[in-house]
């Protein structure tokens, strides 16, 4: 590093009202860079995310358990916003208004405040009260459409793109944007995150084919979902499959010349279909004779954007993601141990660290409300009554 070790971060303060994947996520990013994320969990069910995922999406928080019903639990979340940067919440619209939790109660307390909400849909139109899953998302916005093999055999997909391409990430460039902004102004703003509108905002090949041919081609019918033979995944005979992305001219001549097929370089982006299903068998059979291994030794060193689709555990070992330090051994004293990914934002002056893990519900209660001037008789008294665990 350049510069000493110091957190971008660092000094910003964050509330997380947010459960499950796309808001807690979200501030995840921010307390990986050094924000101080505060994870606010109601009395009782609080956030209900699976463990093992509570794990991935959480750490480098602290957390609190507050009864929002209750005024006092009310008031102590006005005393903990009148310090803080951020709030990020992921109720459906109006929730947060009968727990006074809302934008417009907040930001009483403190004008800078940066207050964002996570939907599904947003905070108006005719769907803004629907209930919705990542597919539900993918589906309004015109992507689960795009993502398959063929016009009938559509994809699902284990990576949730609406909840983090949609929701996360979109959420975390608007908070950015309003911090800078706010730091500059002294005024904070409402930051109205609707998943599928990120989703939709992200769908730029699709509307690339749209804005060209005057509709979008099936999935498994674009360039990127199927459509050419140089780019798609081919099984090997030992049950693995290579990912074949030869868009280039330079890439296909390369891969042909390593595979003794010069007779496919002139059929690299032939648009005839027939043509291209003809050389997509070719290199199927091909692929399929040798085990995944022959066939890295046969491309080793080759300039050709091939390369092998890996398990996830075998990208954790990998030692490219060793060498840029993406993977951590971590052991959660709840929940076991198990990998966690680092950030994936590099910069000078700053190396990532897992500084606490996921917090366990209510596990620094006490600590937050001393940091925010509650005695020990008042937390003991909030905590006596239920009002705060």
């Amino acid at each position: 590093m350049d510069t000493p070790n110091t957190a971008p971060l660092a000094g910003i303060k964050v509330l997380d009202l947010s459960r499950l994947l796309p808001g807690p996520l979200g501030a995840q990013y921010l307390a990986d860079l050094g924000a101080d994320v505060i994870k606010i969990e109601d009395t009782q069910a609080g956030d209900y995310s699976p463990p093992a995922l509570r794990a991935v999406c959480n750490r480098n928080k602290r957390g609190l358990r507050l009864d929002l019903k209750h005024p006092e639990g009310q008031a102590a979340l006005a005393t903990l916003a009148r310090d803080a940067d951020v709030v990020i919440e992921s109720f459906r619209p109006g929730v947060t208004a009968r727990l006074k939790a809302d934008y417009a109660t907040l930001s009483r307390h403190n004008p800078r405040l940066v207050y964002c909400s996570i939907t599904g849909y947003g905070q108006d139109g005719p769907l803004c009260d629907a209930a919705g899953h990542d597919l539900n998302y993918a589906a309004v916005a015109g992507v689960a459409d795009q993502m398959g093999c063929g016009p009938d055999q559509p994809a699902l997909s284990n990576l949730p793109v609406a909840d983090i391409l949609g929701g996360s990430l979109t959420a975390v460039m608007g908070i950015l944007a309003a911090l800078v902004d706010a730091q500059r102004t002294g005024r904070g703003r409402y930051v109205d995150i609707a998943i599928a509108d990120g989703l939709l905002a992200g769908a730029v090949v699709p509307l690339a084919t749209l804005n060209a041919h005057g509709a979008t081609r099936p999935a498994g019918g674009d360039t990127l979902s199927g459509a050419l033979a140089c780019y798609g995944q081919y099984r090997t005979q030992d049950g693995r499959y290579l990912a074949v992305a030869a868009l280039e001219p330079k890439f296909w001549g390369t891969l042909c010349r390593r595979l003794e097929r010069p007779d496919l370089l002139a059929l690299h982006r032939d648009e005839d279909a027939t043509r291209q299903a003809w050389v997509r068998s070719e290199l199927q059979q091909l692929f399929g004779s040798r085990p995944l291994a022959h066939w890295l030794q046969v491309l080793d060193g080759a300039d050709c954007c091939v390369a092998p689709v890996l398990k996830l555990a075998e990208s954790l070992a990998h030692p490219h993601y060793a060498a840029r330090g993406m993977v951590h051994a971590a052991r959660h004293p709840e929940y076991g141990a198990g990998a966690q990914v680092g950030s994936p934002v590099k910069m000078s002056g700053f190396q990532f660290a897992i500084r606490r893990p996921a917090p366990l519900p209510g596990e620094h209660t006490h600590q937050i409300l001393r940091d925010a001037g509650y005695d020990d008789a008042a937390i003991a008294s909030l905590s006596a009554r239920g009002v705060a665990r």
